[in-house]
């Protein structure tokens, strides 16, 4: 495996920004989850 390195995301609808600067980083062998309850975001980040 490798390492991932994820640096400032944003998402946006229009002008609207919903995501803002998520950073990220995983390291070789590690498990990520991410969780959350209903309608906080977790598939618009990972869309």
């Amino acid at each position: 495996m490798a390492p991932v390195n994820i640096q400032n995301i944003q998402k946006r609808y229009g002008q609207v920004k919903v995501i803002h600067d998520i950073s990220v980083d995983i390291a070789d062998g590690e498990f990520v989850v991410l969780v959350g309850p209903s309608g906080c975001g977790k598939s618009t980040c990972c869309a």
